[in-house]
């Protein structure tokens, strides 16, 4: 039951939770309240001064408005609501204070600091600072960190705000950073001069207010207003964050998250804000042909043709699409194979997911259930490494109270768990209990691919069904591919899978599917945007757009379609996936009917209409997997090997090679005892 309360806002009466900060009544009521260490997903500190508002009838000095709640202010003599005022010479007096104390010892280094021109201490001080400073005694210095290849530090910015070491602390799990001192020797530090170890360092870049913490691979590079900022779509792992792309020119100069409570909140992993250096590395720029068993540079034309006598004179075409390709690039391909007779498939890694159940391949439960869950089963799945962002919400379910179980491989997750088994028949003792206590419980269960890529795939998933019906959990599965719900959603599958689909294929289209080795003997036309595995086993390549470079539909692993908006041009000779797919099928004779993505969109929404719906995830019915043989008692694996180089643009990045690099010898580093 809420609480609700009347205060008196500058003369603005409003009604509020009486459990919200008077920080959050006053945004209630349309005022700015300044601030450097309130963050609304962080813990309160209280320590920075800058959100002071004056409380009438009460003591005769501002109060902090982050850390006072509505509920702890007393009502005027008569009983008339409490009053706050946010914009009195009090108040104005109290923040030009603080605003001199923070800047006693932040140095002039705006002209040569990242920060510059979004900078939180630059707005402020404009807005609520003095115009000159009374102090006149020497600033004090501070030695800078090293938190590793990805966050370069000036600690001699630092403000203390201290949003740094409560983000790593509650949000990404780890405990390396806090601060250590008392007064003017109080300073932000790693313990031991550790470097960082989380897979979401990156965002606490996004989280200082200051110059403190700046991106290390982006530094000097450009300024905020020099560059284009596009709204779009990651594509790193399948939880589908909001990421904003700047580009300067035709280069993409880095990514930055998009607040989306549905998804991502306001994080995103270390993979997805730094992988923009792949993409101007190992392009596909021009259409290449293989002779005499070397590929050389080749015309469109020439391309084209040489692949359209492929598929024309083809017994068994199949078409296979990869983890990064659109929803539209799989529906072209899936209509052009239909038309040549042929087949397409998008499981490429062998998951068993039930084509046309859409309970049995996305599941009933949303990201955003995660957080008020009391009750979270994880099988066969590391979120920690296959989607960090939503791993981070489990974390803060488990840290409401939420008990977490994991069926698999004990790792660490960043909060703790209930280590049940780690094989299938974990699933089957879990059947047999009373699940009484838990069926009253708002509770998921999730499923990884390491438990659906496995032999006894199908039969794990209808058991793991069968777990969320006993339990009355809703149903989760994780996937580890951005493209793959779009493209099952638009029915991109073979009956019997990827080996049914393989077995005797003589011509095979691969639409950017790099994680799979193709067998000697089929002719191979390959259409991707790097020269990774699947171009080098390739008799023909057709050179396309990466996903920064076209628009295209993506659906979440919660089934949510998403649309990522193009923010450069692909190099060189390089196209959009849909208008190569068009132009082939018009010289193989099978011509697609659409001419532009438009009329595309309308074909594939009268397929499945459900991807209409922008932003949207649609309710599924519950169908139940049959299983089909039984499970074997070998232990559930890892569905990614190394979270660095898990595709193509990644693998192209120098820095994800680095960090990659890092995380082997930080694996296999020696301690004392040992």
């Amino acid at each position: 039951m809420s609480d609700l309360r009347k205060v008196n806002i500058d003369g603005q009466e409003i009604e509020v939770d009486g459990a919200m900060t008077l920080l959050q009544a006053c945004e209630e009521a349309g005022r700015e309240i300044p601030r450097f260490c309130y963050h609304e997903r962080l813990s309160i500190a209280g320590n920075c001064r800058m959100c002071l508002v004056e409380v009438v009838g009460g003591p005769p000095k501002p109060a902090a408005s982050c850390a006072m709640q509505v509920r702890d202010l007393r009502p005027g003599p008569e009983g008339q609501p409490p009053q706050v005022k946010t914009n009195s010479p009090m108040v104005k007096k109290a923040r030009e204070g603080v605003m001199e104390f923070l800047l006693i010892n932040h140095p002039l280094d705006c002209p040569i600091c990242d920060q510059g021109g979004e900078c939180d201490l630059q707005d402020q001080a404009m807005a609520y600072g003095v115009d000159f400073s009374r102090y006149r005694e020497p600033k004090r210095a501070v030695e800078d960190l090293d938190l590793g290849p990805l966050v370069e530090t000036h600690m001699t910015r630092c403000i203390s705000c201290t949003r740094c070491v409560r983000f790593t602390t509650e949000v990404a799990g780890i405990s390396q950073m806090g601060q250590t001192g008392r007064g003017e020797d109080a300073e932000i530090t790693s313990y031991l001069g550790e470097t960082l170890d989380s897979n979401l360092q990156g965002n606490i870049i996004d989280l200082c207010p200051v110059g403190a913490l700046v991106s290390k691979p982006y530094a000097f590079t450009a300024r905020p207003w020099e560059l284009t900022k596009t709204e779009s779509i990651d594509v790193m792992d399948a939880l589908g964050s909001s990421i904003r792309v700047d580009t300067k020119g035709r280069e993409v100069m880095r990514f930055l998250p998009r607040n989306h409570d549905g998804t991502n909140e306001e994080w995103i992993s270390d993979k997805t804000r730094f992988v923009w250096d792949g993409l101007r590395r190992q392009r596909l720029d021009k259409p290449y042909v293989r002779e005499n068993g070397k590929l050389r540079p080749a015309s469109w034309p020439e391309a084209l043709e040489k692949a359209a006598e492929a598929l024309k004179a083809a017994k068994k075409p199949v078409g296979l699409v990869g983890d990064l390709a659109s929803t539209e690039a799989a529906y072209a391909l899936k209509q052009l194979m239909d038309r040549l007779g042929g087949t397409t498939e998008c499981r490429t890694d062998g998951a068993a997911l039930p084509a046309g159940n859409r309970a049995g391949y996305v599941g009933t439960a949303t990201v955003e259930e995660l957080d008020t869950a009391e009750a979270i089963m994880l099988i066969g799945t590391n979120p920690a490494i296959e989607m960090p962002v939503l791993n981070a919400r489990i974390r803060k379910a488990w840290a409401a109270g939420a008990s977490v179980g994991l069926i698999g491989e004990a790792v660490d997750l960043t909060y703790d768990y209930d280590h049940l088994g780690t094989d299938p028949a974990t699933i089957t003792d879990l059947l047999d209990r009373d699940h009484s206590d838990v069926a009253e419980k708002p509770s998921v269960v999730i499923v990884g691919q390491a438990a659906l890529t496995r032999e006894d795939g199908a039969a794990v998933l209808a058991n793991a069904m069968a777990l969320a019906e006993a339990t009355g959990s809703t149903f989760m599965v994780l996937h580890s591919a951005a493209g793959r719900v779009g493209a099952m959603d638009v029915g991109a599958v073979t009956e019997g899978g990827i080996a049914a689909a393989l077995d005797g294929a003589d011509v095979i289209f691969n639409l950017g599917s790099d994680e799979i080795e193709i067998a000697k003997g089929a002719t191979v036309i390959y259409q991707g945007s790097h020269g990774d595995r699947g171009a080098h086993r390739a008799d023909v390549i057709l050179p396309a757009a990466a996903y920064t470079e076209e628009q295209g539909l993506f659906v979440n692993t919660e089934g949510r379609p998403q649309l990522a908006l193009r923010a450069s041009f692909a190099p060189g000779e390089a196209k959009e996936n849909w208008a190569i797919l068009r132009a082939l099928s018009a010289e193989a004779g099978q011509q697609l009917p659409y001419d532009s993505l438009a009329e595309l969109r309308a074909e594939m929404v009268k397929t499945a209409p459900h991807l209409a719906e922008l932003d949207m995830v649609p309710e599924n019915d519950w169908q139940p997997v049959e299983a089909s043989g039984g499970m074997s008692d070998a232990p559930f694996g890892q569905a990614i090997a190394d979270f660095y180089l898990t595709n193509p643009i990644a693998r192209a990045s120098q820095l994800m090679a680095e960090l990659s690099a890092n995380a082997k010898a930080r694996r296999e580093t020696k301690i004392a005892a040992e």
